[in-house]
């Protein structure tokens, strides 16, 4: 089976040479690293993944491959997009609006807030309100994780009524490094902070490697939390967690707050009653369309590809790869790996572009109308970031945006406020927001 590679994020967009699956076998050698510092591998050069301080700047000249469409999607390639997008990009650039942050790994905002909630790894969440970030975090909860590579306090997620009910949940790896899913509610007397006493522990699942830990937690459209897990770590997946349906690692999961740990209806069948959807290395952010509700997965590779998926709305219970894939390449086995059943990402890159996948949002903001509908990430040891438009079949008009969008550092993460404008978060401790030029 042939797969088509659209040309990279260059200035000329011209068909690739076709490649198989089998002509591009990976080495089955573990190389990774974590989001803080490189975790070496005793035998390996360390491969750093998302949110690695000490990750080499990787970019590179314009001529290595980008997209990746999925077999038979040759149709879709030549659909056009809306004229605003298929058309002459808009000017955009970058604005910071707070910097000084410690490690920042995410940010986002309740439903009809103005303010932006940004997460930093060692355990606090800080508040950005008015071009300021307020002196007293929202939360502290760094006496009760362990932090550093990978770990740390990795995900945030406010429940779709947070105005009413101030319920959120954040994940962090405890001090066990086993990864926590604890509810939180923010304080009836001060709306800049939390209570400092959990309501519960939702979850707990233990971890058996200290990296690849996921993080990303999220609401979807249905009104459920649906939890990124990585594959438990190692490098290659050892346990071989992500094909194994009743695990929890390598999987992204599907859970009613209200409920748990009844499962929530309509999830997987056969494996394990709270997985969504199965096959993934290390999901770093995830995010819904707020138009459409479909389910964007940015997914870090292990020593050459990184990938995104993309899930039309509702459409789970669906097995993503890893270790049998990585991207659309055979892993194990390196070659004639069978695809039966799997889904293959709609866009991937090779480590010629980078080394870690950061991924983000199809921007469903106001302030830049020719942006609309565009979904962007970005590689964290490059800062290249991509951008392409999801037509409901295919990834069609890739553009690059590093030339205006280069942060000149370590991307951790986008971010979307509750006006669906996008943001991009820096490990040196800069948030800024995509604003036209």
């Amino acid at each position: 089976m042939t797969i088509r590679l659209l040309a990279s994020f260059a200035t000329s967009l011209g068909l690739l040479a076709l490649v198989s699956c089998s002509s591009d076998a990976t080495s089955d050698a573990p190389q990774d690293a974590a989001p803080d510092r490189p975790l070496a591998d005793s035998t390996h050069e360390a491969s750093p993944e998302a949110g690695t301080d000490a990750a080499p700047d990787a970019t590179s000249d314009a001529s290595a491959d980008a997209l990746v469409p999925p077999p038979d999607a040759d149709a879709g390639l030549e659909a056009e997009a809306p004229s605003c997008i298929s058309g002459q990009m808009p000017a955009l650039k970058l604005t910071s609006i707070a910097s000084g942050l410690s490690a920042p790994l995410f940010a986002t905002s309740p439903a009809g807030d103005a303010r932006l909630f940004v997460v930093e790894q060692g355990g606090r969440i800080r508040i950005i309100q008015g071009g300021a970030v307020l002196p007293t975090p929202f939360l502290d909860v760094s006496a009760s994780i362990s932090t550093g590579g990978e770990r740390g306090l990795l995900g945030l997620a406010m429940h779709p009524g947070y105005a009413s009910n101030g319920r959120f949940w954040i994940n962090y790896t405890d001090t066990s490094g086993n990864t926590a899913v604890v509810e939180y509610k923010a304080s009836t007397t001060d709306p800049n902070v939390a209570d400092p006493q959990p309501v519960r522990v939702l979850l707990g699942i233990a971890q058996p490697f200290a990296n690849h830990n996921g993080g990303m937690l999220a609401f979807g459209p249905d009104g459920y939390l649906y939890i990124g897990m990585g594959d438990g770590g190692s490098g290659g997946d050892p346990q071989g967690n992500g094909q194994n349906p009743q695990s929890e690692l390598g999987k992204i999961l599907r859970v009613d707050v209200d409920s748990y740990p009844t499962p929530a209806p309509g999830n997987m069948p056969g494996g394990n009653p709270h997985v969504w959807d199965m096959g993934v290395r290390n999901p770093w952010r995830f995010s819904f369309d707020r138009a459409t509700g479909d389910l964007y997965i940015a997914d870090v590779g292990q020593n050459a590809w990184e990938e995104v998926n993309v899930e039309p709305a509702g459409q789970g219970h669906r097995n993503y790869g890893w270790n049998t894939m990585e991207g659309t390449h055979c892993y194990q086995p390196s070659s004639g790996c069978s695809q039966a059943g799997l889904t293959l990402p709609v866009a991937e890159y090779s480590h010629d572009n980078g080394c870690s996948i950061t991924g983000g949002y199809a921007y469903r903001g106001a302030a830049i109308p020719c942006l609309q509908g565009r979904y962007l990430y970005a590689d964290y040891c490059s800062h290249r970031i991509w951008s392409f438009v999801w037509n409901g079949s295919a990834a069609t008009d890739p553009k690059e945006l590093t030339a205006e969008l280069d942060p000149g550092d370590s991307i951790t993460s986008f971010g979307e406020d509750a006006q669906g404008e996008a943001y991009v978060v820096t490990a040196a401790g800069t948030v800024y927001r995509i604003e036209e030029n």
